[in-house]
């Protein structure tokens, strides 16, 4: 069975490129023009396997039905459609939620390569819920997707959770910004700006550092990458 998608966007012209494109690729693809339409899909959301939202629409905003899906639990893969690479709209569509983001323009074949990553990720993802990581004052259930600083919950977003699970699992080794881009986007990494890795970085020491600007947990080693440092409890 050919993945479903369900695709919010109003710009007719893009919508006929998309369908066609996404099609030819082997997804089915259902569109909805209004936010008010992508919320009234809500009760039947699992019978998507990714949703891509654009960020603009005549009534509301993609960020606005990212809120509403994850406010219900759902953990369906989202991708954001946005006209602005701007630092502010990244940070908005990660911390509502959202798994990845790509910038008009953009090419199709982009486009298919970050969708197809998304759903490897998430395959896998869901494949190795079985185990627990201990590391210092930090744990991770696999299972629950659930990270403990100290015996107390962060509230993670998608993307946060890869990164803090990735660099724990490497605890005190270095690991390169490539490596980190590939492991994070499935070896699409030519795709993705170099920016939102540290977008990411940023907004993870923000939950897990007592002092972001200094941190103890996630260190920059200057010229090669970062390096989760185990505390102890």
């Amino acid at each position: 069975m050919n993945n479903m998608i369900l695709l919010l966007e109003d710009d007719i012209s893009l919508v006929d490129g998309l369908k066609y494109a996404l099609t030819r690729d082997g997804f089915e693809v259902e569109v909805v023009p209004t936010v008010e339409e992508a919320l009234g899909r809500m009760p039947a959301i699992d019978q998507y396997d990714i949703m891509i939202l654009d960020v603009t629409l005549p009534d509301g905003s993609g960020f606005a039905v990212c809120e509403e899906i994850r406010k219900h639990g759902s953990l369906i893969p989202i991708i954001f459609l946005t006209a602005s690479d701007e630092e502010v709209s990244v940070i908005r569509g990660l911390d509502c939620g959202g798994d990845d983001y790509i910038t008009k323009p953009f090419r199709l074949g982009e486009l298919c390569s970050r969708i197809r990553a998304l759903l490897r990720r998430t395959a896998i993802s869901n494949q190795n819920k079985s185990t627990f990581i201990l590391c210092g004052d930090i744990s991770i259930d696999l299972l629950e997707s659930c990270v403990k600083l100290k015996g107390k919950r962060l509230e993670l977003t998608n993307g946060e959770y890869r990164l803090i699970s990735l660099l724990v699992r490497n605890a005190n080794r270095v690991i390169t910004r490539e490596h980190m881009l590939n492991e994070l986007w499935d070896n699409t990494a030519d795709f993705v700006d170099d920016n939102t890795l540290s977008v990411y970085v940023r907004r993870l020491r923000e939950k897990i550092e007592v002092d972001p600007s200094k941190p103890e947990h996630l260190i920059t080693v200057r010229g090669f990458g970062y390096q989760w440092r185990e505390v102890s409890l």
